[in-house]
């Protein structure tokens, strides 16, 4: 029998008061307090005195024996919080494993699109290779854009040079990430935030899509031209299910100044209920501002709330 996280949680807060006080006097009910008692009935701690009808006492000697207890049975012990810690980490505290609380194996891992390196025996030549990397091994600095990418049918299919990226030498290709990379791409996208360089959003023309690349912090979309995309959208690629997020898309689409380069694109989006899944985009791509136009003449931002 093993002690479980809110036996530990409960320990630990014991220890604590325990370093002001003699003695601190648990209630017995509850299913955490049960458990401990009897852990300690199992491993043939005498609690004698210290249980009431109602309370357990717990003093620094029973401490000290369930700390004894726990490191002779290869377990963690009470000071080891094992909650957000990887696998290998839980295992030098112990033969514990919480797979509830422990870090996900992929939560800081991201997959990016990379300009091919040398040749591999046996393995084909392409022009980029897609590389499962932790994100905190990347250094932000050699890339003056982050290109999220939405659908990964789309990333895998990446052409290897976009035209509409030229003026960005170095781009960080990232796949948005699903159930399995969400997580690594969202906490990279929080610290390239801080680096004040352009976070370009390639996904579907649809309200979801806008809306996700609002809320990842994107500061441009990369689409097809406006000419070309009027005359393809559908509403076929406007799913109904998305119609809860239009209300909020029309709020921002009233807050963008005169000549915004968005207007006309959500006007097809919002207005004639209209959309284009990336998979069918085609023709020349366009980088589409959508919080802040950038001035070549003066660097100054034009700035306008973007909400999350």
């Amino acid at each position: 029998m093993s002690l479980s996280p809110g036996a530990y949680r409960l320990l630990r807060e014991v220890r604590k008061k325990l370093l002001h006080e003699p003695g601190v006097a648990k209630s017995r009910g509850g299913k955490v307090m049960a458990e401990i008692e009897a852990w300690c009935h199992e491993h043939d701690m005498v609690l004698g005195m210290r249980c009431s009808t109602r309370t357990l006492r717990f003093d620094r000697e029973l401490l000290a024996q369930i700390e004894a207890t726990l490191v002779a049975s290869g377990l963690p012990s009470i000071d080891a919080n094992l909650s957000g810690l990887t696998t290998a980490e839980q295992a030098r505290h112990g033969n514990r494993e919480e797979k509830g609380v422990r870090e996900n194996p992929r939560d800081h891992r991201v997959l990016a699109s990379l300009p091919a390196g040398s040749a591999r025996p046996g393995i084909a030549a392409t022009p980029r290779h897609v590389h499962d990397l932790d994100w905190r091994q990347i250094q932000l600095s050699a890339f003056d854009v982050l290109v999220q990418v939405e659908n990964l049918d789309s990333f895998y299919g990446l052409a290897p040079d976009l035209p509409a990226l030229t003026s960005w030498p170095r781009p960080l290709l990232l796949y948005r990430g699903d159930s399995h990379y969400g997580g690594g791409f969202g906490r990279l996208a929080q610290a390239w935030a801080g680096t004040l360089k352009p976070h370009v959003y390639f996904g579907d023309f649809d309200a979801a899509g806008i809306r996700n690349a609002l809320s990842s912090g994107a500061t441009d979309l990369l689409l097809p031209s406006i000419t070309w995309l009027a005359e393809r959208a559908t509403p076929e690629h406007l799913p109904a299910e998305q119609q809860h997020y239009q209300s909020a898309l029309h709020d921002y689409m009233a807050r963008l100044p005169a000549g915004h380069p968005l207007t006309d694109y959500l006007a097809i989006l919002l207005e004639q209920q209209r959309g284009l899944r990336q998979q069918w985009f085609d023709g020349q791509l366009v980088v589409v501002p959508l919080g802040a136009i950038r001035s070549d003449a003066d660097s100054r931002d034009c700035h306008i709330h973007i909400p999350r």
